[in-house]
């Protein structure tokens, strides 16, 4: 039985929000579905995404394969990493608290890229939001000359 790891949409017309779960690759997509493992709004800005990485990490290593979209939210979240990772502890390259070390180092790093990322996105949502209004002071105009007596006006 090949098993997915993939979306399942919900929510109204144009107002997509999806569960990530664990079904069996012959299922239909928003149909029936061995577990539940997260989920993903992409409407929010940010696109938030909750996952459980200790499931999803199981099913990949029993072998789920994920979708391209879902392959990306796992990389996001480092939950491929992690895999590649331990898949290093298994081949003996080094211990598993150096693996879980080097996990947290790049995820410490990864989420201060993303909320400066975040902080960025912001800054320029706000510049951009409400230009304030151009207001120049207008100086008085100099007073034309006095026509003279001998010329017409």
């Amino acid at each position: 039985m090949p098993v997915k790891i993939r979306l399942q949409r919900h929510g109204a017309k144009k107002r997509p929000f999806y569960f990530i779960v664990v079904a069996d690759a012959r299922a239909p997509r928003d149909g029936k579905f061995i577990q539940k493992i997260g989920t993903y709004n992409p409407l929010t800005v940010p696109a938030s995404i909750n996952i459980d990485t200790e499931k999803a990490l199981r099913w990949l290593q029993k072998g789920a394969q994920p979708t391209d979209t879902v392959r990306r939210i796992l990389s996001f979240k480092g939950v491929l990493y992690l895999k590649h990772l331990l898949r290093g502890v298994q081949l003996g390259l080094f211990d598993e608290p150096t693996a879980y070390k080097k996990f947290e180092q790049w995820q410490a790093d990864h989420e201060q890229k993303v909320s400066s990322r975040r902080e960025a996105s912001r800054k320029a949502r706000l510049a951009t939001a409400a230009p304030a209004p151009v207001v120049k002071k207008v100086e008085d105009a100099p007073a034309a000359p006095a026509p003279s007596e001998g010329e017409e006006a």
